[in-house]
């Protein structure tokens, strides 16, 4: 299992963040900073992920082992991958490493924000969060993951979202290949609005956008 660690710098970059609503859902967190310093910040914020049922010391040590798995797959992929807004993979190793003890430090003192559950059902009320945001799962494993999976998830992460759902990034794992069927996709979830939004953040060349849904 891979839990992938992003600080919140990454988070405020990939969704174009300029201010915090009251509520917020990290869907597919991981071991990602954001959800404890938006809480840090008196958000209401929850992070769900299926690596959350892992007793805590097996969490632990599944978040400090994927640390350098990721590094192994930007390493496969070098090609795929540019560096203007890290700078250089020192940096982005840095932010990482901060984020992956960020987070270890609050899911052990704040659990209860931190909730076990996975795409495409989450265990929480319609409308409870005014922000939903999810990085690196659709889209990213559309070759994992096929359309109706895609469309189930997409419509569940509208239903938790009492406003606004941000999706990033639009292209697949790897070498960042489009996903053929999402203009479908589009069509499907009308009467949601929808909105393909440049960001200022791109790791993974032409990974610059996310789409926005609005009810």
């Amino acid at each position: 299992m891979l839990v992938t660690s992003r600080s919140y710098a990454e988070y405020e970059a990939m969704f174009d963040l300029t201010e915090l609503p009251d509520s917020i859902l990290d869907c597919c967190a991981g071991g990602s900073s954001f959800t404890a310093e938006a809480a840090a910040r008196g958000v209401d914020a929850v992070a769900v992920d299926q690596a959350y049922e892992l007793p805590t010391s097996e969490l632990v040590d599944t978040v400090r082992r994927s640390l350098p798995q990721g590094a192994q797959i930007v390493d496969q992929h070098a090609a795929s991958f540019v560096w203007h807004w890290y700078g250089d993979p020192g940096r982005k190793d840095d932010l990482r490493i901060e984020a992956a003890d960020r987070f270890l430090q609050d899911v052990t003192t704040a659990p209860e924000r931190y909730v076990a559950g996975s795409l495409p059902e989450l265990p929480f009320e319609d409308g409870r969060f005014d922000l939903v945001l999810c990085s690196h799962l659709l889209f990213t494993w559309a070759d994992k993951y096929d359309r109706d999976w895609h469309l189930a998830a997409l419509k569940e992460l509208v239903r938790v979202s009492r406003s606004e759902v941000r999706i990033f990034p639009l292209v697949q794992q790897g070498a960042g290949d489009a996903v053929p069927y999402l203009p479908d996709l589009l069509d499907d979830l009308r009467p949601v609005r929808s909105e393909i939004r440049k960001v200022p953040y791109e790791f993974q060349v032409g990974a610059d956008q996310m789409l926005v849904l609005t009810r």
